[in-house]
């Protein structure tokens, strides 16, 4: 039988109950990442050792939506408030040229690490079926794994038969979210919420010629993602 049919057939059987204080509400569902994206030129900041500071003319770099599984768990201090944990499968964030760099495509991607801590108040009584929440905290960004894929972009930047490392900057970042949840049971409930987060993340590529000379470039990357998630919750 399908988690569908279950969610069904409790609703059915079951009247509204409370979330009220001294609960704890696991979530598991869908959460798309959809960055609103840019950055600052690409700078060449130096070759060989020695600052340059030039801009690459036209260039710029923006990020790709994604889809991952989410999960977050939310413990009510009162009847009203309550203090969530979001988080999600680490899914790999492609960036992307764009302007004089878009005949590139994708650059290259980083595993993404991104867990919010939020203060959220929610609306209505505790019996309530359904109960709308507004909230507000932090969150803190970091990149694994980061990787330039493209490997045209690698030759034509630094010559035939050189290579590219790149890292993103980590960081901290306040989040906003709106959402509702509707109760179908005892235990189980059904949301979605859509947040908004303003980060951004400095982009370092490290780059080698063929005849080992270094060659560094570097940009500000606006991410500033809108995340939408649905799930499915169960009462503690």
């Amino acid at each position: 039988m399908s988690l569908g049919c279950v969610i069904l057939i409790a609703a059915i059987g079951n009247s509204a109950h409370a979330q009220s204080a001294g609960d704890t509400v696991m979530s598991l569902g869908w959460a798309h990442v959809a960055p609103q994206t840019g950055s600052d030129p690409v700078m060449v900041t130096s070759i060989g050792g020695v600052p340059t500071n030039v801009e690459v003319p036209g260039s710029s770099v923006g990020a790709l939506s994604f889809d991952t599984a989410g999960i977050q768990s939310e413990h009510y201090l009162t009847d009203h408030i309550g203090v969530a944990l979001l988080g999600g499968f680490p899914m790999r964030t492609k960036l992307e040229g764009r302007g004089t760099l878009a005949g590139y495509g994708v650059l290259g991607d980083a595993r993404t690490w991104s867990p919010e801590l939020l203060l959220r108040y929610h609306f209505g009584d505790p019996e309530s079926r359904i109960r709308p929440f507004a909230g507000a905290g932090i969150s803190y960004t970091w990149y694994t794994d980061a990787r330039i894929t493209n490997s045209a972009f690698i030759a034509q930047t630094f010559g035939p038969g050189g290579s590219a490392t790149v890292d993103a900057s980590s960081s901290w970042s306040p989040v906003v979210q709106v959402g509702l949840d509707y109760r179908i049971s005892k235990h189980w409930s059904v949301g979605a919420l859509v947040g908004y987060m303003p980060s951004d993340t400095n982009v370092t590529v490290r780059g080698r010629t063929a005849q080992g000379l270094e060659i560094v470039n570097q940009t500000k990357v606006r991410l500033r993602p809108i995340i939408t998630f649905v799930g499915v919750s169960y009462r503690f």
